[in-house]
C-alpha cells in the first residue's frame, strides 16, 4: 500500500525542508493522548500531565480528536514560522468553513471522512452527517462536534488558547530542548537536497520514502493507498522529535502535501517496508512451514532432515523453504553437497515490534 504525491514539473527548490513549533506541539499532544504510541517518552508524558492543572488537563482531552487518531491538517503547516504565535496567527486566518471541516474529519473518524460541499456549517443534511458520525466515535466526540457547528468562533478561540497554554506549561520548555536537533537534522538535508537532488533528500527522510524512478512521484510507505499532487507551492518535510515513530503526511484536498517525519535516533534501524512485513505474516499462516521453523529453532538443518522429521516429501518442504526464505526468514549455507538452512532469529524476533512500527507508521 502507497500514498502518492505527484511532483512532475516540480523544481528541487519547491521541496521545502523546515521547523514547525506548532507540527512538534501537535506531536507531543499526541504522545500525550497516546503514549501507548511512544514508550521512549512514556516518562516525559507521565511527568507533564502530572504538572498540568486540572482546566488545562480538561481542555487537553475534550479537543484530543484534532491530534489523537489523526492530525487535524491545519495543525501540520505547510508554511512553517518561526514561532508558534505566527503559526497560530496563520491558523487564525483559515475561513471557518475550512477549519471546521478539517477539524470534523479528525473528530469523525479519520482522513478516510469526507465532507462534500456544501459544509456542515452551510448544509443541514451535511450538518447531521458530521453529529450522526461523531455521535458514533462518542459521547466527547458528539460534543466537541456539536460546540464546533455552533459556535465555531467560539471554539476555535478556545483551541488557540489551549495551545498558548501549553506554551506555558510544557512546550516552551520541550521545544528549547530539541531546536537544535532538529536545526542539526535540517542542515543534513538541506545540504543533500542541494548537493545530491530529491531522490538523496528523500532517502534520508525515511526508508518509507522513494522517489519514483522516473522522478515525478514521492512514493510513502504507508497503510493506505491515495494519492495527492503538488501544486506550485510544492511539499513541504518536517523533521519532529516526539512524533516517532509517525510519518503524518497532509494529503487531503485542497491542502499543500506535507510531511512531518521522525528524525534518525543516534542508532537508526531501517524501517522495514510493509511488503516485508506482509510477505512475513503471510509465509507464517501457514501450519507446515510453522513446523518447519519449530525444528530450525533448534539448528540448522538441511531439505532431507526437514522432511524425514515431519514425514513430508523433499520437494514439498523445499517449496515451504523458499517461501520462508523469500521472506527473510531463513539464511542457507552449504557444506559440500549439503545446503542447511538456519532461522533468521534477529528478524523473527522483531517481527512484531515491525510490524507494530509499519501500522504507526
Amino acid at each position: 500500500m502507497t500514498l502518492r504525491i505527484d511532483i512532475g514539473g516540480l523544481p528541487s527548490g519547491r521541496l521545502r525542508f523546515a521547523a514547525s513549533p506548532l507540527a512538534e506541539l501537535t506531536a507531543m499532544l499526541h504522545v500525550l493522548a497516546e503514549p501507548g504510541h511512544h514508550p521512549q517518552l512514556a516518562g516525559w508524558a507521565g511527568d507533564v500531565w502530572a504538572g498540568l492543572r486540572p482546566e488545562l488537563a480538561e481542555r487537553l482531552r475534550e479537543a484530543e480528536f484534532l491530534w489523537r487518531s489523526s492530525r487535524a491538517d491545519f495543525l501540520v503547516p505547510a508554511r512553517p514560522r518561526p514561532t508558534l504565535a505566527e503559526e497560530l496567527d496563520d491558523v487564525d486566518r483559515i475561513d471557518d468553513e475550512t477549519y471546521v471541516t478539517a477539524a470534523l474529519i479528525t473528530t469523525c473518524g479519520s482522513n478516510r471522512v469526507h465532507f462534500a460541499a456544501p459544509s456542515p456549517l452551510a448544509d443541514a443534511t451535511a450538518r447531521d452527517r458530521a453529529l450522526d458520525l461523531a455521535q458514533a466515535r462518542g459521547p466527547l466526540q458528539e460534543a466537541f462536534a456539536e460546540r464546533l457547528l455552533a459556535d465555531p468562533a467560539a471554539v476555535r478561540a478556545r483551541v488557540r488558547h489551549t495551545l498558548e497554554q501549553c506554551a506555558e506549561a510544557f512546550f516552551d520548555a520541550a521545544w528549547a530542548g530539541v531546536a537544535v536537533q532538529l536545526a542539526t537534522d535540517l542542515r543534513l538535508k538541506n545540504d543533500l537536497l542541494k548537493r545530491q537532488g530529491i531522490g538523496a533528500a528523500l532517502a534520508s527522510v525515511s526508508g518509507a520514502i522513494a522517489l519514483a524512478p522516473d522522478g515525478n512521484c514521492i512514493i510513502v510507505d504507508k497503510l493506505q493507498d491515495n494519492a495527492t499532487a503538488a501544486d506550485s507551492a510544492g511539499v513541504t518535510f518536517l523533521p519532529s522529535v516526539f512524533g516517532r515513530p509517525h510519518l503524518v503526511v497532509v494529503h487531503a484536498p485542497g491542502w499543500q502535501p506535507v510531511v512531518q517525519y521522525p528524525v534518525a535516533e543516534a542508532s537508526p534501524s531501517e524501517p522495514v517496508s510493509l511488503e516485508t512485513v506482509t510477505l512475513r505474516l503471510e509465509a507464517l499462516a501457514h501450519p507446515v512451514r510453522l513446523r518447519l521453523l519449530r525444528t530450525l529453532a533448534r539448528g540448522p538443518h538441511t531439505t532431507g532432515e526437514l522432511a524425514h522429521a515431519w514425514e513430508l516429501s523433499p520437494p514439498e518442504v523445499s517449496r515451504h523453504l523458499a517461501v520462508l526464505r523469500r521472506a527473510g526468514l531463513l539464511t542457507s549455507r552449504r557444506h559440500g553437497r549439503y545446503v542447511r538452512y538456519t532461522l533468521n532469529l534477529p528478524d523473527l524476533t522483531t517481527l512484531g515490534a515491525d510490524l507494530l512500527t509499519a501500522v504507526l507508521r
